[in-house]
């Protein structure tokens, strides 16, 4: 029996109080015009009757310390994007379907999700052409599950950010007087780009977009798999790694070796990573705007098709390390004198990109009735190669590498090669 989802009320959800009104600025980091997109998620919960009615209180409720979520976005005479704190509310969409979640192995097989009719319809948008800043659908299924389906600005806040606000709606829909972890809204850590003179300006018009189509893929690593790999790494250089690290490197080298490129080809790795903490001083816990740095690999794909799983985990770490060098020459304008732009790393199939959702928090969100069984993140471009790393629904242990990352003529190869034993 095919899904079907019928949508019973929309509204907006406003602050359960009144809240401060006008213009607030965003950071450097907000204002970066790659972010001024959504990000969508999935969040599959077994069991929660009312879970509408409960949720749609307890995110009003959030609205009033998280007041600039009820806003929307303007631009300032001078083009900077700002929020104005109009106090519109969030989209919130009621909606129920046909069957039980536990029919459809709650969603585990992500490639026959019907995604447009989880998330919010009917968005509604200001004169200017803005949406709300956070957009909610809540589908009840047979049998006492939901999904959630959340729309949230990524100029606003990213991943940490959106999972801190859903964590206090579920710590205020479980009764909670107020959220464990207060807002802080701090977007003048960035400091402003310098004044230089003699800078290369960057290019005023978009690069060339890809014409090659992407095909999803989706591969579980066992917490055996992953453990055995990390002691490869141990044994071979007496240091530990990460989870992500060891998937990062396995990602990059088999897609590298299933694409086969042309000999010394320079392919590229890219992930974000978090610099709360790279700042003087350190951002405050409650902060859920944008803090973070594209760590970019550079190397040959012969090199890396010959090298070992170590050797890649290795580049990697190496990366890393130089972090908070690369973060302070961004913030002192290196970057900037050299006509750089580090947030645009060229959209090209050598580029990958990397991100992990397993330490976001999203899978600790409680509502009142337990944490998601399935969280699921939702591709946001057929053309970038890229894959998210989370974690297997529950109650399976592991991580699941959700991928857009070849085309359709590399796809074969490049699952047998992930899928082969270590």
């Amino acid at each position: 029996m095919a899904l079907s989802v019928i949508r019973s009320k929309r509204s907006l959800v406003k602050p359960a109080e009144h809240t401060p009104c006008g213009t607030l600025d965003l950071s450097t980091i907000d204002r970066i015009p790659v972010l001024r997109c959504n990000a969508r998620t999935l969040h599959v919960f077994r069991h929660g009757p009312e879970a509408a009615q409960v949720i749609s209180g307890a995110l009003s409720r959030a609205l009033v310390p998280y007041y600039p979520l009820a806003g929307r976005l303007k631009e300032s005479r001078q083009g900077q994007l700002q929020i104005e704190c109009s106090g519109e509310g969030a989209w919130f969409v009621e909606a129920s379907a046909n069957c039980s979640l536990d029919s459809i192995d709650y969603f585990n097989d992500v490639t026959s999700i019907p995604y447009d009719e989880l998330l919010p319809d009917c968005v509604p948008k200001t004169t200017k052409g803005m949406e709300p800043l956070v957009q909610v659908q809540v589908t009840r299924f047979a049998c006492g599950g939901f999904v959630i389906g959340l729309t949230f600005c990524h100029s606003i806040c990213d991943g940490l950010g959106a999972a801190q606000f859903l964590n206090a709606v579920g710590e205020l829909a479980r009764d909670l007087e107020h959220p464990s972890i207060a807002p802080v809204w701090n977007r003048d850590f960035f400091p402003p780009p310098p004044q230089l003179e003699n800078v290369q300006e960057l290019p005023k018009f978009p690069p060339p977009m890809p014409s090659y189509r992407l095909e999803q893929a989706n591969i579980d690593i066992s917490m055996d798999q992953i453990k055995q790999l990390k002691r490869k790494f141990h044994d071979s250089t007496g240091l530990t790694c990460s989870a992500f690290e060891i998937v990062a490197a396995s990602f990059w080298s088999h897609r590298t070796e299933a694409i086969n490129f042309e000999p010394n080809t320079e392919v590229k790795l890219v992930f974000f990573a978090n610099c709360r903490q790279l700042l003087d001083a350190p951002l405050p816990k409650g902060f859920y705007g944008n803090c973070f740095f594209p760590v970019t690999i550079t190397t040959t794909s012969d090199w890396l098709t010959q090298a070992t799983n170590v050797d890649v985990v290795k580049l990697i770490q190496e990366a890393k390390a130089k972090l908070p060098i690369e973060f302070a020459n961004y913030t002192n304008g290196d970057y900037m004198r050299k006509g750089d732009d580090p947030f645009a790393p060229p959209l090209t199939y050598t580029t990958l990109f990397i991100s992990e959702w397993g330490r976001l928090g999203f899978n600790q969100i409680d509502y009142g009735w337990g944490p998601p069984v399935h969280v699921v993140p939702i591709q946001g471009s057929s053309i970038i190669p890229a894959g998210i790393v989370g974690s297997l629904p529950l109650p399976k242990i592991g991580i699941r590498l959700m991928t857009w990352s070849v085309e359709d003529a590399h796809l074969r190869t490049f699952l047998h090669l992930m899928t082969k034993p270590i």
